[in-house]
């Protein structure tokens, strides 16, 4: 079955127990990986995550039916999570459609993946679009109005009224990522002491009170600077982070973005293509970094800097008290290796 952004949450409730395969994709990740969380806060007994990189299922495609045909050691239920680039987990996917038409999963885990820098015209897209017991969802970057509408929507289950334009202006500092979003909301309700037994109206005083910032002023600086592998600049913005305190997570979502931006924009590319028109498509303000980083990420590399991205991700979400050492650590690596490219 495919879905569109706009009615994948529709589908995917009438999908919960009919199929194994839930495939996101599309240039929204984090639209994608929060339609995901949803889907699985609504599974009956989610039970354990096993997750899974999808180079590692490229360098051993069985692997994806094994897991979703294990037990765990106490009998307790499971599911799936895959991130990948592109189509690396195509043959794993395929080998396990191939068991299931033998109807050899039919007891499997649900298996929940994550394609970054793939859309629904891609081999892994095409494999699942047709059949019973998979749903694909091709996830589009958001507008303004639909991430605003989805923060109000955060913060009446957290026990906060927005007045104004508060729910604009969060959207807008989490650069339309709903996951930045949900952080942002979380952090106001902690700060004002808000639940739904004891709901509380937030202002923008309360909000600048939590230290918000914009990605463009905070994270795209030190983003630009690590993929352009400008090392000069490098330690002039790594000292500009920890100064005025940019959210690790936040800086490792920013770069997983533009990331898939490349990565899309790299696909579209052919030999003899003229970049400058390619580079018409891409909002003004980024023309000039993204066509200097395209010269330092070609496709081969950006298939092994996206996993690391979605490792370093973990990471960070992992060990809190040391993300920003394990940032700057990982930033500079991969600022290194773009400057070995020129």
């Amino acid at each position: 079955m495919k879905a569109t952004q706009r009615d994948f949450a529709q589908k995917a409730a009438g999908a919960i127990g009919k199929c194994r395969i839930f495939f996101l994709c599309g240039p929204d990740e984090a639209g994608a990986s929060a339609a995901i969380a949803k889907v699985i806060a609504s599974l009956p007994d989610a039970g354990e995550r096993v997750e899974i990189a999808g180079s590692e299922l490229r360098s051993d495609p069985v692997r994806l039916v094994d897991e979703a045909r294990s037990t765990s050691l106490f009998g307790d239920t499971r599911y799936l999570y895959v991130r990948v680039a592109g189509d690396e987990a195509h043959d794993a996917l395929q080998t396990f459609c191939e068991f299931a038409d033998r109807g050899e999963t039919d007891a499997a885990w649900p298996i929940f993946v994550v394609a970054t820098a793939a859309t629904d015209k891609s081999r892994s897209a095409k494999l699942l679009a047709d059949r019973k017991d998979a749903l694909v969802g091709m996830f589009h970057p958001p507008e303004l109005r639909s991430v605003a509408e989805d923060v109000r929507a955060m913060a009446g289950a957290a026990g906060l009224r927005l007045g104004g334009d508060l729910a604009d202006r969060i959207a807008r500092a989490a650069g339309l990522d709903v996951r930045l979003a949900q952080s942002e909301v979380d952090k106001l309700a902690l700060y004002l002491d808000a639940s739904p037994q004891s709901p509380k109206v937030a202002d923008p005083l309360a909000y600048e009170a939590i230290g918000a910032r914009t990605e463009e002023d905070g994270f795209m600086p030190l983003v630009n600077a690590v993929l352009a592998g400008d090392l000069r600049k490098l330690p002039s913005e790594l000292a500009r982070m920890r100064e005025v305190s940019l959210n690790p997570v936040g800086v490792a979502l920013a770069l997983e973005r533009r990331a898939a931006q490349l990565a899309a924009l790299n696909a579209k590319l052919r030999p003899g293509d003229d970049v400058d028109r390619l580079m018409e498509t891409v909002f003004f303000r980024d023309r000039r970094d993204i066509k200097r980083q395209l010269g330092q990420w070609p496709g081969g590399k950006l298939e092994r800097l996206v996993p690391r991205l979605t490792a370093l991700h973990r990471a960070l979400l992992g060990n809190s008290q040391m993300a920003e050492l394990l940032l700057a650590q990982e930033l500079t690596q991969i600022a290194r290796y773009a400057a070995a490219r020129r």
